[in-house]
């Protein structure tokens, strides 16, 4: 199995991802996989390290979170041969995440052969919703050269 091929069942999917990586802005991060399927994906990021002058989590690491899982889970559906690249991403900040980690749960609105969707919220550790991200990817064939 390549990086870039979908395994061939659930147990299978988080050692994909983890694999397979995020990409190195995820990494800088700390975002954590720690769940992974075609229906759920869950991961967690620390706040320290991730803030603005205010000392809360900036909304930019939220955003960064919900596309980290969203375009993770539209690659697993894509499949083999197959890359699915962000075309639209909306967050609605309603809570401030000031220490601790965030826990973000992805799970899909739509996904179809071309298009997926998927809606992500973002809590904080003590179970407060602090951003909700919607995010839209298209699935291409993968470039020879990707």
């Amino acid at each position: 199995m390549t990086e870039y091929d979908r395994p061939a069942h659930d147990a299978d999917f988080l050692a994909w991802t983890k694999a397979r990586g995020a990409g190195d802005l995820a990494d800088k991060m700390g975002i954590e996989f720690t769940e992974f399927s075609l229906d759920r994906a869950v991961a967690r990021m620390p706040v320290e390290g991730n803030t603005q002058p205010a000392m809360l989590l900036h909304g930019g690491a939220y955003v960064v979170m919900g596309e980290s899982l969203g375009s993770m889970s539209a690659n697993l559906h894509a499949g083999p041969g197959k890359i699915a690249v962000g075309i639209e991403i909306n967050a609605s900040h309603t809570g401030s995440a000031t220490s601790g980690y965030v826990t973000a749960v992805c799970t899909p609105i739509h996904l179809g052969r071309t298009l997926t969707t998927h809606e992500i919220v973002v809590t904080d550790d003590r179970g407060r919703r602090c951003s909700t991200i919607r995010i839209t990817n298209l699935i291409m064939d993968r470039p020879a050269s990707a």
